[in-house]
C-alpha cells in the first residue's frame, strides 16, 4: 500500500510558504488526491476570532493575529493524517518552524516575486499587501522571511509548474521523507 493512503497514522503534510506561492490550492488537490481532510490555518484563525483575517490584522494587529495562529497550531491541527496549508507568516515567528516541524512533514512552497505579484494582485484578502507598491512589499517580505522558510521543511518551486505536477513532485518528497522516518524515528525525550 501506497504511504500516502495509509492516513490513519501518517505524518500530516504542511504546506508552508509566502503567500500567492500555492498552498491551499496544492493542499486542497493534495488533500483530495489522497483521501484527506485539509486545513488552511489561516480560515482555523478566522473561525478561532469569529472574523476574517484582513479585520483581525486593522482592528487587532499582527501579534494578536500571530498569537491566534500560535493557538490553532498547538490546539486545532490533527495529529496525523491530513494535508495543511500554513499562512505565510506563520514559520517565520519566533519558534514556530520548530512547532510547525513538530506537527508533520513541511514543503515550503517557493515562487518568483513575478508569480505572487500575479496570483495576489486585486486580494483584498491579504492585508500585508495593501499599500502603493505590493511587488516592494513583496521583495521586503520575502527577504527578510527567506531563511526562515528555507529552514522550515524541503524546498518547492512553484513557477511554470502545474498543479498536477507539482502533486506528483510533492508527493515524491512526502513519500521520502515518511520513509526515512520509518527507518529512524525521531528521538523521544
Amino acid at each position: 500500500m501506497s504511504i500516502v493512503a495509509n492516513k490513519e497514522n501518517s505524518p500530516n503534510l504542511i504546506l508552508a510558504g509566502f503567500m500567492g506561492t500555492g498552498k491551499s490550492a496544492l493542499g486542497r488537490q493534495l488533500a483530495m488526491r489522497w483521501r484527506r481532510q485539509f486545513f488552511d490555518t489561516d480560515i482555523l484563525v478566522e473561525k478561532l476570532a469569529g472574523q476574517s483575517v484582513a479585520d483581525i490584522f486593522a482592528q487587532q494587529g499582527e501579534e494578536h493575529f500571530r498569537s491566534l495562529e500560535r493557538q490553532v497550531v498547538e490546539g486545532l491541527l490533527p495529529e496525523f493524517g491530513a494535508v495543511i496549508a500554513c499562512g505565510g507568516g506563520l514559520v517565520v515567528q519566533p519558534g514556530m518552524g520548530e512547532l510547525v516541524r513538530s506537527k508533520g512533514i513541511v514543503v515550503t512552497l517557493f515562487a518568483s516575486v513575478d508569480t505572487i505579484l500575479r496570483r495576489t494582485s486585486g486580494n483584498s484578502r491579504r492585508p500585508l499587501l495593501k499599500g502603493d507598491d505590493p511587488e516592494a512589499k513583496i521583495r521586503e517580505l520575502m527577504k527578510k522571511r527567506e531563511q526562515a522558510y528555507m529552514k522550515a521543511g524541503i524546498a518547492v518551486y512553484t513557477d511554470g509548474r502545474s498543479l498536477q505536477q507539482l502533486c506528483v513532485i510533492v508527493e515524491r518528497v512526502y513519500e521520502r521523507e515518511v520513509r526515512a522516518l520509518i527507518k529512524s524515528p525521531p528521538k523521544k525525550g
